[in-house]
């Protein structure tokens, strides 16, 4: 319950009506190339596509913790530090309505990372190579993508 706040009003008010994700953006460098990993889209509007790792908030979770259920939850991964970047919140860009989601990176060589698909297949995929993705995705990457190359300029991450 939120301290000092009516709940009758809050529960009516529609700007209370809306949901939270994070989505993981994993890049992985591997012998010289520069890929991200994704998953088979599972949302019926985007069949065929794929998408960043990513899932709605919990009510009682926060948004690090649950940036590392879903990494644990969709590849087994437990072993990697995740960065948070950005937040997208466009009006439609979620079919089932409204949702605001908080964007993670992280870095690793992919070598180093065993995968377990859990659920949907998981793919690394070229950075290049990628032109269309499900949801606003490919603009979670761009952006992500952006602050790698500024990140790899200005500090010794590929070290």
């Amino acid at each position: 319950m939120l301290p000092n706040i009516n709940t009758d009003v809050v529960e009516m008010t529609p700007h209370f009506q809306f949901a939270h994700s994070v989505d993981c953006v994993i890049f992985g460098y591997d012998k010289g190339i520069l890929k991200v990993l994704l998953i088979e889209s599972d949302h019926p509007d985007y069949k065929g596509k794929w998408s960043l790792l990513g899932d709605l908030l919990r009510p009682n979770e926060d948004l690090d913790a649950a940036s590392y259920r879903v990494l644990r939850e969709r590849t087994g991964l437990t072993d990697m530090f995740l960065e948070q970047v950005k937040s997208f919140g466009e009006v439609n860009r979620h079919p089932a309505g409204r949702v605001i989601t908080t964007a993670y990176l992280s870095l690793v060589n992919v070598r180093d990372h065993q995968l377990k698909s859990i659920d949907n297949a998981l793919q690394w995929r070229p950075v290049h190579e990628i032109v269309t993705m499900a949801f606003d995705h490919k603009l979670i990457l761009d952006n992500c993508l952006a602050v790698l190359k500024h990140k790899i300029q200005e500090e010794p991450i590929i070290f």
